[in-house]
């Protein structure tokens, strides 16, 4: 039996646009010729899966109508939900369609997930989904590459030679409990889950039974037009607004998990989406988009919508101006060297891997103190993306305005 991908398409990407829920959702976003979404699609193309599920709201539906014609899959079926309820409304939902066999085994994708080793991850799955029943759910962890914050964690007990069941989850620690997390071979929690339809349901009985209640009367009451079910709204509009795994995960007896050491990002921030054109530098590098300072160079790399991403290399013994913009804000991740920050009356040193805030409006500086190159890279976003957007108050090349 082929496994059911549902795609999990709802979210509105919060943490990258804290100053407008105007801008586009994260798995939309397009980082040039390529979007979460899209990367989504095309990993549910291999032949282990069945058409998929997309769960999304209406504010999404042609967006998520033109990326399946873009990937050219014909046959799907896209739920609408009339509220957004987190992932546990979504995931429920889902399976309670007819189009799901009682017993088949289904998969949950977030959109906006970037998975670059796609044949080791399909073959996890084909292994793991023999050990499927009627009660468990297998969750997939990520061998931590850095003890980051921005993830959730979960700690497991091996059971037996194939299985390793899940006994805490840690919402996204801080830097110092990451590091003892991961020494007890902790993982990220990736929020990609596997399970049979019946396993979803049978939870769902023993820990949430109101929340099924309204769901399947959400369900049965839909609308159905064009491949694409509108679920009923007096009844969705009830169900409690909570994550699957405050649901469900946290209290279950019968979490598995799935333990890989493959490239992976939600891409949850600016400084995870840095990495990424860093890691790829070559195929956005454009001689003509390398423009020269007193102070050393930046390199445009790409502009998106409502952001635009940089490479700063400021020289040995140099310095930008004392300077702020008023329409733009601007992300740093230190990449070589140790630069020194100023921000409006602050100041600090600050090391590889490092991010830095600048707030719109903040004085800011960067300073080279010592004799290696430090380079950054920059994310500004904001509705005015020029280099015209510059009030300079200080300048050791005499550039002040």
């Amino acid at each position: 039996m082929k496994i059911k991908p549902v795609i999990l398409c709802g979210g509105g990407g919060t943490r990258l646009w804290p100053e407008s829920k105007k801008n586009i959702a994260k798995q939309f976003i397009d980082f040039g010729g390529w979007t979460l979404l899209q990367k989504t699609l095309q990993r549910i193309k291999s032949p282990i899966f069945d058409y998929p599920i997309i769960s999304t709201n209406l504010s999404y539906l042609k967006l998520v109508h033109k990326y399946l014609q873009k990937n050219k899959i014909k046959k799907y079926k896209i739920i609408l939900e009339p509220f957004k309820k987190n992932t546990s409304a979504a995931i429920l939902s889902s399976v309670l369609l007819e189009e799901v066999i009682f017993d088949q085994p289904v998969i949950f994708f977030p959109a906006d997930h970037l998975i670059e080793n796609t044949n080791q991850f399909n073959k996890s799955i084909n292994l793991n989904k023999k050990y499927l029943s009627k009660d468990n759910i297998f969750i997939f962890g990520i061998k931590p590459n850095s003890p980051s914050s921005e993830y959730g964690y979960f700690l497991t007990e091996k059971i037996s030679n194939n299985i390793n069941k899940v006994v805490k989850f840690i919402e996204k620690p801080n830097t110092s409990y990451a590091k003892k997390i991961i020494k007890k071979k902790g993982c990220w929690n990736s929020g990609i889950l596997l399970a049979r339809k019946d396993s979803i349901i049978n939870n769902f009985i023993k820990y949430q039974s109101k929340t099924l209640k309204l769901c399947i009367d959400a369900v049965h009451k839909s609308k159905v037009s064009n491949n694409v079910y509108y679920l009923e709204k007096k009844s969705f509009k009830k169900i409690r607004d909570e994550s699957f795994d405050y649901a469900i995960l946290e209290k279950s007896k019968n979490i598995n998990a799935i333990k890989l050491n493959i490239p992976w990002s939600d891409l949850g921030s600016w400084k995870e989406i840095a990495n990424i054109f860093k890691k790829n530098k070559s195929k956005y590098y454009k001689k003509t988009n390398v423009f020269y300072r007193p102070w050393g160079k930046y390199t445009n790399l790409y502009s998106g919508k409502g952001f635009l991403v940089k490479e700063l290399v400021v020289n040995s013994k140099s310095s930008i101006s004392l300077q702020k913009h008023k329409h733009r804000s601007e992300y740093w991740t230190v990449t070589s060297g140790k630069p020194k920050i100023t921000i409006n009356k602050r100041k600090f040193f600050k090391n590889v891997n490092e991010t830095i805030f600048i707030p719109r409006g903040a004085k800011h500086r960067i300073e080279n103190l010592f004799k290696k190159p430090v380079k950054i890279m920059e994310i500004q976003t904001g509705a005015i993306l020029k280099e015209t957007d510059i009030v300079r108050y200080k300048d050791i090349y005499g550039r002040v305005n």
